[in-house]
């Protein structure tokens, strides 16, 4: 089977494309910008990727389009695929057909978080033994990927709330077939899509209703809205978090440079004290989410505090790409205000005592709208320095509904924080490089390329 991938540069897709590689499919691919980590996933697995969207892409015919779900009506490569009448899909209805149907799969789900507890859960399962499939939408550092595919019936994979493909505008997690779910933290996301926090309550609500009687469902108590959408789930359900009412809790938490340990508490009683590289209350809540659903599975407990300590993160999650001059060079996936506000309290856990700068860039759909500009300032409290990047890519039309990042400044210098705003990414790199100096934390925050600021911002401080 040939399949051609219309997108595939984007993480999930590049993940798939894996997959199908895997099977023993011909796979080929296009995309208009391509960047690191898959790109070089791509180049690693020698599949033919085609720059830009053309119709000769799809000559010889493939057998399958698939269509990623960034993609619209217009693109060159969609009208010759409707117009000659190929069999086409989505990403989404390819995992559910080709590979998790008859299988057992783990949905790891939630506004934020997926990607390392996709990875975590992942890396537990194999800690214990059990040799499962996984996509992740990231190359999770522990196997140096972010697919793989066995024997085992086991199949891990970050379910992803946003919309399926442009002839499908449901989320993508509703081809899945959970039979558990791991629920983090649910709140408004997606602008572009949802409507309203109700509209994602009531995705969320319908992935809790696809598991089964017999399968189980762990959720982040600590969210109200997560902790409501357990209410009518018609499997057994166990709560995680920092709070008194969570069945699955951390206490004594203890923060440094180097690893994080606390106490786990289990129905009220200690269930052990344990280590991990993982900082930050998000991260805890996702280290707990996976060890009530191991647990839940019948893994042991030495084998889940093993993969806690050896786990090593994923590609552009807190990452730590340089050490320039005693500066640490931090790159992050946070777009969301509150992934940037945890990320940044995570970073102010694991580096007390010095200059945390922060270098944001609104790339996202929704980061580029209005709709958070209030709560921006509050996400970047605990940075000395905020740079912020030109909203990327701005809007032609409904320049009003566009974040401000002029605003966000003034908002900022109110709050008694310092913000810039410099024009790009080489006037951003001359100012980051003349204002750093030894001990400073710089932690880049882009949901994309960023304009290759990271290896720029190296170079430069070296």
């Amino acid at each position: 089977m040939h399949y051609h991938l219309i997108g595939i540069g984007g993480t999930a897709m590049a993940s798939l494309a894996g997959l199908l590689l895997a099977k023993g499919c011909k796979v080929t691919g296009s995309d208009e910008n391509l960047y690191p980590p898959m790109s070089i996933e791509l180049e690693k697995l020698g599949i033919p990727v085609f720059t830009g969207y053309r119709a000769e892409h799809l000559a010889p015919v493939p057998d399958v389009v698939v269509v990623g779900n960034a993609l619209s009506r217009g693109n060159p490569e969609i009208e010759a695929m409707l117009n000659a009448r190929m069999t086409y899909t989505s990403m989404a209805r390819v995992l559910e057909e080709q590979f998790l149907r008859g299988r057992r799969p783990i949905v790891i789900s939630g506004t934020h978080g997926k990607t390392t507890t996709t990875s975590l859960m992942a890396w537990v399962m194999e800690c214990a033994g059990l040799n499962p499939s996984f996509l992740i939408g990231g190359v999770a550092e522990n196997f140096g990927s972010s697919y793989r595919l066995t024997e085992s019936p086991w199949f891990v994979i970050e379910g992803d709330e946003y919309d399926t493909a442009y002839f499908d505008k449901g989320p993508k997690f509703m081809h899945y077939l959970p039979e558990v779910v791991i629920l983090n933290a649910v709140e408004f996301d997606h602008g572009d899509i949802y409507a309203d926090l109700k509209a994602v309550l009531t995705a969320f609500q319908r992935l809790v209703n696809l598991i089964p009687s017999d399968g189980f469902l762990a959720a982040d108590f600590d969210s109200n809205h997560s902790h409501e959408l357990t209410a009518r789930a018609f499997c057994p359900v166990e709560g995680f978090g920092l709070s008194e009412h969570a069945h699955w809790r951390a206490l004594d938490v203890h923060s440094g440079e180097k690893e994080t340990s606390l106490t786990i508490m289990r129905a009220g009683e200690t269930w052990q004290r344990i280590r991990t590289p993982l900082s930050g209350a998000f991260n805890i809540r996702n280290a707990l989410g996976v060890v009530a659903a191991a647990t839940h599975l019948g893994v042991s407990q030495e084998a889940i505090t093993g993969a806690l300590a050896g786990f090593k993160s994923v590609k552009r999650r807190m990452e730590v790409i340089g050490e320039p001059k005693g500066i640490t060079l931090i790159d992050d996936f946070a777009h969301h205000p509150t992934a940037v506000r945890e990320t940044l309290r995570a970073l102010r856990a694991k580096y007390p005592g010095r200059r945390l700068i922060a270098v944001y860039e609104p790339r996202s759909q929704t980061s580029r709208m209005r709709i958070f500009q209030e709560e921006y300032p509050k996400a970047f409290d605990e940075a000395s320095l905020v740079v912020l990047a030109p909203v990327f890519r701005p809007p032609s039309r409904d320049a009003d509904m566009q974040l401000s990042v002029e605003e966000l400044v003034a908002s900022l210098a109110r709050q008694g924080t310092k913000a810039v705003s410099p024009p790009g990414v080489e006037a951003i790199v001359e100012y980051v490089a003349s204002e750093a100096r030894p001990g400073d934390v710089i932690a880049i925050m882009s949901n994309g390329a960023f304009g290759g600021i990271h290896q720029k911002l190296l170079a430069a401080l070296d």
